[in-house]
């Protein structure tokens, strides 16, 4: 779709407000893509935004015409806000720009999207704050609703993620963070996967000097964490899939995670067994061993034509046998994730997928919706997919089971290209949370990164300023890039040990050991 910003009384380059035009402009026609052309058409299908300055009060209007058909949004707010030195003034405009935008494609399209005009992926960061400021939650709902437009079930589900978020941030110290391993290899590549991750069939010869690499690079990070006096929060160990590596090198890494790293204060550790054709019982008893508490096994679906679709090469009846070894063997918390809208499902067939994971008792169950990601082979290649109705009638009884069988949300989170613009969404029974997920989603603390397509986040909260320091990200690339992870490594550990000792955070636990298992 074309779009044209006019270049009249913008306050710098209308350039630097194409990226919440374009995120707009995804968010409410998924299908079409930005165009920037040279000339004001006035008769072609398009987008015009026009930013208008009064002496008192300012305007941002879209026009959206669509086969024929147009709508115009208008949004006003004080002119004194497009003071060129305000810092806030690129938020100001880009929420008036976006708001505009949103009245005039809802009013074409002839009906709301759940989440409002919102387009970021983590709109529980609204509420959170919110509340943190002294708000209740039904004022932090009605901002979510009355502002951005969310739908009331959404609001409500955000505010409630939202009240897990600030009971987890209580417990941080600033002394403290998150950790993150990646093993960027799994037994086969799944359609709508586009994860730095290989097969390990084509990559196996990279396993053993890959395993080697983490290792050093978790004994750099032990040594500066341990000399700067920092700590472990809450660790995790996804990929890929870490079980795919053979017991023998998941040993190892774990063994250099407790010889070097600063784990005492760290009350979680997750690993990621997502895949129940890469599980045995050797594994679970070494992770158990390890002090492993919580691992994934992920089904996606329950129906075995699904699984085929998407290119697993189990079966459902080996999902079951996968957790029945796991309360054999393993004894921890384990989750169970879901896919609502994959290739040929259907609203029945997920929904017996819901009755036979409820059946095996899980503590934690992640809900996802299908998000169609540049480079799966599901994008590349097309399929017929579930209608949006059909993915909201899934998440619709999803929810209701869920509820019913005990399960409150605990985070959620979103992605661009997710069929009809719904969400992804952690649930958990009371106990059970887990904090990794909601520091690593709502950005409460820095998470360390380790390994292949690691991304270290360096976070500021009391500023909201956040940095982002990549490791390379495929594992032949990392291999070779000694210096650079290296580097990033010392950068993340001064960053942290600058924060402790500057830090806001005022925290009920600071200086305990931290029990995220005790929150609801």
């Amino acid at each position: 779709m074309k779009l044209w910003l006019r270049e009249e009384n913008w306050p710098w380059n209308p350039e630097k407000y194409c990226f919440p035009t374009e995120q707009m402009l995804l968010t409410l026609f998924p299908g079409q893509r930005p165009e920037y052309p040279e000339g004001l058409s006035p008769e072609e299908d398009g987008v015009t935004i026009t930013l208008r300055r009064g002496p008192e009060l300012a305007q941002v209007s879209a026009l959206v015409r669509l086969r024929e058909k147009q709508e115009r949004g208008v949004v006003s707010f004080p002119a004194e806000a497009l003071d060129e030195r305000a810092e806030s003034v690129y938020h100001t405009v880009s929420h008036a720009l976006k708001q505009a935008f949103y009245q005039a494609g809802t009013a074409l399209l002839g009906h709301e999207l759940p989440w409002g005009s919102l387009t970021g992926v983590r709109p529980v960061k609204l509420p959170t704050r919110a509340m943190a400021a002294g708000r209740t939650r039904s004022e932090a709902e009605r901002e979510l609703r009355e502002v951005y437009r969310v739908s009331p079930p959404r609001a409500a589900l955000a505010a409630e993620c939202a009240q897990a978020a600030l009971e987890v941030q209580r417990g941080l110290a600033g002394d403290s963070l998150a950790l993150y391993i990646g093993i960027p290899f799994c037994p086969t590549r799944c359609a709508y996967c586009s994860f730095i991750s290989a097969d390990v069939k084509r990559s196996l010869s990279l396993v053993e000097p890959y395993v080697d690499a983490l290792c050093k690079e978790i004994e750099l990070a032990g040594n500066l964490l341990r000399e700067r006096g920092l700590h472990i929060s809450a660790a995790y160990m996804g990929g890929g899939t870490p079980t795919t590596l053979p017991a023998e090198q998941l040993h190892k890494v774990l063994s250099a995670v407790e010889n070097f790293l600063p784990m005492e204060r760290c009350a979680e550790f997750t690993v990621e067994a997502g895949r129940p054709d890469t599980i045995t019982a050797e594994k679970l008893e070494m992770l158990k061993k390890h002090g492993i508490q919580r691992i994934s096994i992920n089904p996606q679906t329950m129906e075995d034509h699904v699984l085929r679709a998407m290119g697993r090469a189990h079966t459902a009846a080996e999902i079951v046998e996968a957790m029945a070894l796991a309360k054999e063997h393993f004894g921890g918390l384990v989750n169970m994730d879901l896919i609502a809208g994959l290739p040929a499902d259907t609203l029945e067939g997920f929904e017996r997928t819901l009755d036979r994971v409820l059946a095996m008792d899980p503590e934690n169950i992640t809900v996802h919706t299908l998000a169609l990601k540049k480079g799966s082979r599901l994008t590349e290649e097309g399929g017929e997919l579930p209608a949006p109705e059909t993915v909201e009638a899934m998440l619709a009884a999803a929810s209701e089971r869920l509820r019913a069988a005990g399960y409150a949300p605990y985070y959620l989170y979103r992605q661009k290209y997710m069929s009809g613009s719904f969400e992804n969404v952690g649930w958990a029974k009371p106990g059970t949370v887990c904090a990794y997920n909601i520091v690593m989603m709502e950005e409460l603390q820095t998470v360390l990164s380790l390994g292949a397509g690691g991304i270290t986040k360096l976070v500021d909260y009391d500023n909201r300023k956040i940095t982002r320091l990549n490791n390379p990200k495929y594992a032949k690339e990392y291999l070779e890039s000694w210096d650079k992870i290296s580097a990033a490594k010392r950068t993340a550990a001064d960053f942290q040990a600058v924060l402790a000792q500057k830090s806001k955070i005022k925290c009920e636990n600071q200086g305990k050991p931290l029990d995220f298992t005790k929150l609801d």
